[in-house]
């Protein structure tokens, strides 16, 4: 068989690669210790599920309009106007099957062969992948050697080519957890409205935010980038709705209009009953995103203690999202248990294999070195993953 480049090309989610290996070896009776996929453990709230029952029951089966029921675009426009201070028509809302697709749908709308994505990194694993198969070219920024993992204005300046055309922003970001300031994102913003860039704005973490922060949308820093950015947030992360894939897009009337035409050729609109139970996450009580907020908060606390007291592990302070990315570079190059570790893929495998504790390597992220812990997990799995991380750092053989 003859695959397609892209087809070949693509390398399967480290975070889904991992979480697949670790959940087949739990189903064989192994005790594994799941730090990997960016999952609340809590429950879909009751108010949300009981919507979909209603919907369900009110014969609401049927095909939606493909970029989504009116309903759920002008509760998202108005979740928008009132969290973020944006204002959008519900015709410049895109929803779509997870904040995922669309996020592919806008690239495809917006990038021409070779046209070039940049991306601080860290950043999320899908972000060079999805930039690839929309036939642009993924440049990462590497922003690791700052104290603070964040991108910085001269760091965009000496990106820069005449074929740049998107930035793609994350705050609060996945994996290093840290956000932006309304200073930070604005400096960001004037270099990039001086090189006639879009800015892709990826907010899907924002209610998940510590310490007395504020979440900043970047079209709420004037006119111009209103004009030049579009916002990208879902349900699956404040909501713990990550089954029910509901995510949007919202950007002038033009850009969604197209994208809305290829949602319809990709796959029409999204699942109807997950629409109706959005519209309640979004317009009913939002007592749930308060509580799970508190309790990730706690989780954070302990977790970044307990790796910071492990030798040779160093991990900043998340501000927001629910990761810890410690450092991990000098548990690198030395032997455990007759297993030698060169790279932060090395290391995820034999912590899998030898303490049966599930991580991912930094490096699909674009840091070398760093771990991702994620630590949307109870607070026993926090503990006891941390003793084996402990264990094994004491396996050391060299």
């Amino acid at each position: 068989m003859r695959l397609s480049e892209v087809a070949q090309s693509a390398e399967p989610s480290a975070t889904l690669s991992l979480n697949a290996r670790a959940k087949a070896m739990a189903a064989r009776g192994e005790d594994v210790v799941m730090f990997t996929v960016g999952e609340p453990d809590f429950d879909t709230p009751e108010n949300i599920k009981q919507a979909a029952v209603r919907a369900l029951q009110a014969g609401h089966t049927k095909y939606t309009p493909a970029a989504g029921t009116m309903e759920l675009r002008r509760a998202i426009a108005d979740k928008l106007e009132k969290d973020n201070g944006l204002h959008y028509e519900p015709e410049q809302i895109l929803v779509s099957n997870g904040t995922k697709q669309a996020l592919y749908i806008v690239m495809l709308c917006l990038l021409n062969e070779g046209d070039e994505l940049l991306l601080p990194a860290p950043c999320w694993v899908s972000y060079p992948a999805q930039a690839e198969v929309c036939g642009g070219r993924p440049v990462t920024i590497d922003a690791t050697g700052t104290a603070d993992l964040k991108l910085t204005p001269a760091m965009l300046e000496s990106a820069l080519t005449e074929r740049s055309k998107l930035l793609l922003l994350n705050s609060p970001c996945n994996p290093s957890g840290v956000v932006y300031t309304g200073d930070e994102l604005r400096a960001l913003v004037e270099v990039a409205l001086e090189h006639d860039l879009w800015i892709l704005s990826d907010e899907v973490y924002e209610k998940l935010i510590y310490d007395g922060l504020e979440h900043v949308s970047v079209a709420s820093l004037g006119p111009q980038a209103l004009e030049h950015t579009v916002t990208f947030n879902g349900l699956s992360k404040t909501y713990a709705m990550t089954g029910w894939r509901i995510g949007y897009a919202a950007a002038p009337r033009e850009l969604i209009e197209a994208a809305g035409r290829l949602q319809s050729h990709l796959s029409s609109g999204p699942n109807s009953i997950a629409q109706k139970a959005a519209v309640e996450a979004l317009t009913g009580e939002q007592d749930s995103v308060g509580e799970m907020r508190e309790a990730f908060a706690r989780r954070r606390d302990m977790i970044v203690q307990g790796l910071n007291a492990i030798e040779g592990v160093r991990c900043r302070r998340p501000q927001g999202a629910f990761y810890a990315f410690p450092d991990c570079r000098e548990l690198l190059g030395h032997t455990y248990a007759g297993r030698r570790v060169e790279d932060s893929l090395s290391l995820s495998e034999a912590l899998l294999e030898t303490v049966k504790l599930a991580v991912v390597p930094g490096a699909p992220f674009g840091a070398e070195g760093y771990l991702r812990f994620s630590y949307a997990l109870a607070d026993s799995d926090i503990e006891n993953g941390l003793k084996r991380l402990a264990e094994f750092v004491g396996m050391r053989e060299d």
